[in-house]
């Protein structure tokens, strides 16, 4: 017996089984059976058997003793590898280097405490591919003094990469709260991260104008943000040797008294934002006419309490009505918790002007809108008001900012301006980046400050690769991939997809027809390529193995490819 393949024109072969028998001296075949509704493979089995092998399940021909997870991680590897980070980590080859390497990847693959990580990356194949099987937590902590010392030889070398002279650079402070009370740098502050009663240390982000992370400093959590610009700029000129840059911050970091002392230093412009007493003064002396903004959003003014600067009025429509709506909301909630008190004291349940006051107090504090009241208080009689005028004062600068640059009208006009300004939300996505599901820099766990400094460091490194992977996968992402749209969009207004990304996000796939991915979501698709270790069953542990890798997917193979076009 034999299968016979007879050709279809437009379609699939018909597979037929036959067998050949003899009338007389002729040879003659006869159909046995029609095998085209098989697969390819039983048609196979069906052949092999035909030729006398022996079929036996494949279940029963090896077992898979070992199996780890080693896309995600092919994935990161490969990235680092066209970052050359063992070269900007500096030095030959040694152990504290891969070390240092594994836990990069790690933090990017899935974050948690270094012993927790010595545990977890032996589910994958990272401690095979970093050569780090043996590393216990406190080699990881001996890797991350080592990798302290090196900090700002390999921020220098970042700084080479991305700050060319003339570089547009924009720096941000975030806080992190720590678990403990011992490290000398956890310090009650203003908390970003809603953990009231916890310490924090503060830390300040350097980037080039795409939010690529550069550099990163370390500060007692009781820092305010403007104590910290001044290192930063000394790092720019002296460290980084740039003498000529464009440092953009916000007007929290960039004060008037910096501003006196950037003025001295040649080659400096800076872009930033005045706060809203300042507005409230132009607006007032009319530099800043509020009619003008019936006919255009955005307008540059000069001012002489501001020399050599030029002023960038704008107002945002969209975030006049959220401001409104949100001050409105504030005050009826005032109101109401206000009313309540005014009831308890009205009924003798609540008497003496320092209870109420107390009382008072606790509201006005929760909802920051004291100001625009009018409060009466006396030992059995409690009054309040909207204070009309001042609600109105303050509404009437609703969405109005002013930015002010030293930056020069032919080097960068004004649209440009607000562009780069807003270019700090950049900052604010890498924080959220460091801080939230991607790299988990928060809770901090270490108690001595250099253990710390080194902890973040190791964050910022991490984020520069993650930083690459998703502008790499952007294709494969919820991601924004038509870059000239983003500099040509209208600079004032809130900042909206282009019409391809709105396309692209409704449909929810991406030009291949693959679903679209988050970055977590896609490193936990490539996860899903697995080395297998098997053998023979039934042998001896001593006899060999064999590998057996998922074959990817389009999707999976499509994300590993655009890996290897990373380029800096």
């Amino acid at each position: 017996m034999h299968i016979d393949v007879v050709p279809n024109r437009d379609s699939r072969p018909a597979y037929l089984l036959r067998e050949s028998y003899r009338e007389g001296k002729r040879v003659r075949k006869r159909t046995l059976a029609n095998l085209s509704a098989l697969s390819e493979d039983q048609i196979n089995g069906i052949r092999a058997i035909l030729r006398g092998e022996t079929v036996r399940p494949a279940g029963e021909l090896f077992e898979a003793v070992a199996s780890k997870a080693c896309g995600h991680v092919q994935a990161v590897h490969v990235a680092m590898q066209k970052l050359g980070m063992p070269r900007l980590l500096g030095g030959s080859a040694c152990p504290q280097r891969d070390r240092v390497l594994a836990m990069i990847a790690a933090r990017v693959l899935c974050p948690d405490t270094k012993l927790a990580t010595t545990r977890r990356w032996h589910q994958s194949t990272l401690a095979d591919t970093f050569d780090v099987a043996d590393a216990q937590a406190e080699d990881l902590y001996a890797a991350m003094d080592w990798l302290l010392e090196r900090q700002e030889a390999i921020q220098k070398r970042l700084a080479a990469r991305h700050l060319q002279a003339g570089a547009m650079v924009l720096y941000d402070l975030s806080s992190s709260y720590l678990e403990g009370r011992h490290c000398p740098l956890a310090q009650r502050g203003y908390n970003r991260d809603g953990k009231k009663g916890k310490l924090q240390v503060n830390y300040g982000l350097l980037t080039d104008r795409r939010g690529c992370p550069v550099a990163v400093s370390v500060y007692p959590g009781n820092t305010s943000d403007a104590a910290t610009l001044m290192p930063e700029v000394s790092r720019l000129r002296q460290t980084f040797g740039l003498g000529e840059v464009v440092l953009v911050g916000d007007r929290g970091m960039i004060s008037k008294a910096h501003i006196e002392h950037l003025r001295q230093l040649k080659g400096l412009s800076w872009i930033t934002a005045l706060k809203s007493v300042s507005i409230r003064k132009l607006v007032q002396d009319q530099t800043v006419q509020l009619d003008l903004f019936d006919e255009r959003n955005l307008f540059e003014v000069h001012h002489p309490d501001y020399p050599g600067e030029r002023l960038i009025a704008c107002r945002n429509p969209a975030l006049a009505e959220h401001r409104a709506a949100k001050r409105e909301a504030l005050l009826q909630a005032t109101e109401t918790q206000l009313g309540k008190i005014r009831e308890r004291v009205d009924k003798g349940r609540l008497q003496g002007a320092d209870q109420i006051g107390v009382a008072v107090g606790k509201v006005l504090d929760r909802y920051k809108v004291g100001k625009h009241f009018v409060l009466e208080i006396e030992a059995s009689r409690f009054i309040f008001q909207r204070h009309a005028e001042r609600i109105h004062q303050e509404a009437a600068l609703d969405g109005l900012y002013v930015l002010r640059t030293s930056v020069e009208a032919k080097e960068m006009d004004a649209s440009d301006c607000v562009r780069n300004y807003k270019a700090l939300a950049q900052v604010e996505r890498a924080f959220r980046s460091l801080k939230t599901m991607d790299l988990k820099v928060r809770p901090i766990h270490h108690r001595l400050a250099d253990r710390v400094r080194a902890h973040i460091f190791l964050c910022m490194l991490a984020e520069y690769v993650a930083w690459h992977l998703r502008e790499a996968w952007q294709p494969l992402l919820f991601a924004d991939e038509d870059q000239a749209a983003k500099a040509q969009r209208e600079p004032v207004r809130p900042a909206r997809r282009s019409a391809a990304a709105e396309a692209k996000v409704a449909s929810r796939l991406n030009d291949a027809g693959q679903p679209l991915h988050s970055f977590q979501t896609l490193l936990a698709e490539l996860a899903g390529i697995v080395r297998n270790i098997c053998r023979t069953p039934g042998s001896s542990d001593q006899q060999p193995t064999f590998e057996i890798i998922t074959t990817p997917s389009p999707l999976q193979q499509r994300a590993l490819d655009l890996a290897t076009q990373i380029r800096v």
